[in-house]
């Protein structure tokens, strides 16, 4: 028997739950599949930047475990952009990381700042210093501390 895969952190979600070439309807190709904890780690190592040991950390595996999702995740994208395929995101043993929206009260910007990370200084967008904590979007991601199975892709 097989040991359980261990609940993996995602602070990250998609903009969106699939991709395909520009054209050709979903019903017409073929799709892969990428979990969200695979999606989570082309973030954090390709799009943040983050060192494997660093990822590993913010998503709570080893720094082993991280190397073979990231090449999971890689191979299947690479199959994706070579082959022509659909690329849908979703499923996964995750826990969504908890997030506070700040809002800028010069241009009216939000954005969602993960637990743990700090305070921000400064917008994002306009980079003005007189930032807030959005009380309209306070507590609405939060999903509490168990661990899901996410069959689907579903904004809160």
């Amino acid at each position: 028997m097989a040991r359980p895969k261990c609940c993996r952190r995602v602070a990250g979600e998609p903009g969106c739950e699939i991709f395909k070439p520009v054209g050709v309807p979903v019903s017409a190709i073929d799709e892969v599949v990428l979990s969200m904890d695979e999606f989570e780690a082309i973030r954090l190592a390709d799009f943040d930047g983050l060192y494997h040991d660093k990822a590993a950390e913010q998503m709570k595996v080893s720094r082993q475990t991280f190397g073979r999702i990231i090449q999971a995740a890689r191979h299947k994208v690479s199959q994706v952009l070579v082959k022509g395929l659909a690329l849908r995101i979703e499923g996964g043993e995750i826990k969504m990381v908890q997030k506070r929206t700040f809002k800028c009260l010069k241009c009216q910007h939000t954005w969602d700042v993960p637990f743990g990370t700090g305070r921000p200084t400064e917008c994002q967008a306009c980079k003005d210093a007189t930032i807030c904590r959005s009380e309209v979007q306070r507590g609405r991601r939060r999903l509490g501390g168990e661990c899901q199975r996410k069959s689907g892709f579903s904004r809160s």
